[in-house]
Order: structure tokens, then sequence, then C-alpha cells
């Protein structure tokens, strides 16, 4: 038995210490918004966050999680979450909604480590998220919304730093 953080949970769980964090997410725990996707760590599905960090859950076994925290779609809250969200169905982005998860995982990591991003750093974040409806351009105005309204909100003081 291991336990893990995650959600701001402690929970315990069942897998061998090998079992990457999807399986463990998906299988054992019932959380189905962190998608499968390659299960080689190259299309973004199943990113989650680990200590703030996008992480791949495909590849991430849990034995490497340890007492990191581990934030997952169902757990992504807060202010700028709820921006990002709006400016996410405000743009449209999505189309078949598979990635989402992974592509919103990826956005909000970004949005907190660079609140004024540029094409090129969205581009550089989201490089590893790959979404098959080709809804990009959608991702890149939605990212620029959200970081537009966050700036606007935290010049009149309506949203709380970070």
């Amino acid at each position: 038995m291991t336990t893990i953080t995650i959600n701001r949970k402690p929970v315990e769980v069942q897998s061998e210490p090998d079992t990457p964090l999807l399986w463990v997410l998906r299988g054992e725990l019932q959380m189905t918004g962190t998608k499968f996707g390659c299960g080689i760590a190259q299309c973004g599905a199943c990113t989650v966050h680990v200590d703030g960090e996008p992480t791949r859950a495909c590849v991430t076994p849990i034995s490497a999680v340890g007492n990191r925290e581990v934030t997952t779609i169902e757990g992504l809250s807060g202010p700028q979450v709820a921006v990002l969200k709006a400016a996410w169905a405000e743009v449209d982005v999505v189309q078949c909604g598979y990635c989402q998860s992974g592509q919103l995982m990826a956005a909000a990591a970004l949005l907190k480590q660079n609140p004024k991003p540029t094409d090129a750093d969205i581009d550089a974040a989201m490089a590893g998220n790959i979404c098959r409806c080709g809804t990009y351009p959608r991702i890149r105005a939605a990212i620029h919304q959200a970081a537009a309204i966050e700036q606007a909100a935290a010049i009149h003081h309506i949203l709380p730093p970070g």
C-alpha cells in the first residue's frame, strides 16, 4: 500500500510502485478526467501537475510521486483557472474534447509561471500537447484571452495573485 496526495488529499493505493500514475488515477481511483492517449509521453492527454509542474502521468510511476502534490483536472481550481476555463468556452476551443484536460493542465501551468505569454511562449509550453482536431489557433487565443483578463483583474485587484 502506498499513500500519495491527489488534489490536496492523501489517498492510499494498492498498486505496485512501478504502476504508472495514469493507471492508478483512472483504474484504481476512478478519476477519468486524465486521459490515455499514446502511453509514451508524446501526446499530452495524460498531463497532470506534480508540485505544479506539468507531468505525463502515463510514464510517471507512483513511486516517483512520493510525497509530492499531484493535481488532476478534477482538482484544478482557483480564480485564475476559472478565467482560463471561461476563455476556453468563449473562444470555443473544444472540438472532440479528448485532449482538453491535458491542454488545460498545460495552459494553467503556463499562465501560473508566465502571466503574459507571447505566441512563442505558448507554442513552447503547449508543444507536447497534441490536438488531433487542430484547434491550436483557438487554444492560443484562449490562453491570450485568459492572460489579458487576469492582467486586467490584477490591475483592478479583482483576482488574488498567483
